[in-house]
């Protein structure tokens, strides 16, 4: 509970199956989250095991991709305010406080892993995936006129239920670029937002989409021509 809030915390899982147990007890242990929804969307082996020694609400999707994830758990989750994020062990949990301290002013906040400080060894932010997450970034800056935004790519992120409650009925993506959209409804629709520095780590485990370079291309193309599309065609809706 936050300020009379109830938190809640959204973590999709493939491939996290030696991280997420961790991950939902750390968050826990923040001790402002009230529900961690656990969504298995067909995820590895005994990965439901993890997830059933912890306090956390397990549910299926069996649809694959991460959009599909995370729109079931936004149907599920029960908080007033609502965090995604990924328990591979990239996002620390403890910086949920960061994204508070901001829930007063905006309705949402987006994390950012661009600061050089805040990167850990052996983090997934090369050259590419920095600048191109840069690139896509300050595009959609000026496409839309948004606050400063850095990182399109980050899947921390916190939003209320008022403005969930805005751009849900919106969502169509089901794969790795939800993102994305997410983020421009909320710019489409004008929502306050706001984006903050946040500890970005080595990943536990393989990633199914930054860990392989022509996956990685081939969302940031798709994140481009989203953005565009959106501009031309979403810009009033």
């Amino acid at each position: 509970m936050y300020r009379q809030q109830k938190v809640s915390v959204i973590l999709p899982t493939y491939n996290e199956k030696d991280s997420i147990r961790e991950c939902i007890n750390a968050f826990f242990s923040t001790k402002v989250v009230d529900e961690v929804v656990v969504v298995n969307n067909n995820a590895a082996q005994g990965t439901k095991e993890e997830v059933e020694k912890t306090r956390a609400k397990q549910i299926f999707e069996r649809k694959q991709g991460y959009g599909y994830s995370i729109r079931a758990g936004l149907k599920s989750a029960e908080g007033d305010l609502i965090f995604v994020c990924e328990p591979d062990g990239t996002f620390l949990p403890s910086d949920i406080h960061k994204f508070l301290a901001y829930s007063d002013d905006v309705d949402f906040v987006i994390g950012s892993r661009t600061t050089r400080a805040l990167l850990g060894e052996g983090a997934n932010m090369g050259l590419f995936l920095k600048w191109g997450n840069w690139f896509v970034a300050k595009m959609i800056e000026f496409l839309f006129n948004t606050r400063s935004i850095s990182d399109v790519g980050c899947t921390f992120r916190m939003i209320k239920r008022e403005a969930l409650k805005k751009i849900q009925p919106k969502f169509r993506v089901g794969t790795s670029h939800f993102g994305l959209e997410m983020m421009l409804w909320v710019f489409v629709k004008k929502i306050e937002h706001i984006e903050i520095p946040i500890t970005y780590q080595k990943r536990i485990g393989i990633s199914s989409v930054t860990g392989d370079f022509k996956k990685t291309f081939v969302l940031g193309m798709t994140m481009i021509f989203m953005a565009l599309n959106y501009f031309f065609n979403e810009k009033t809706s």
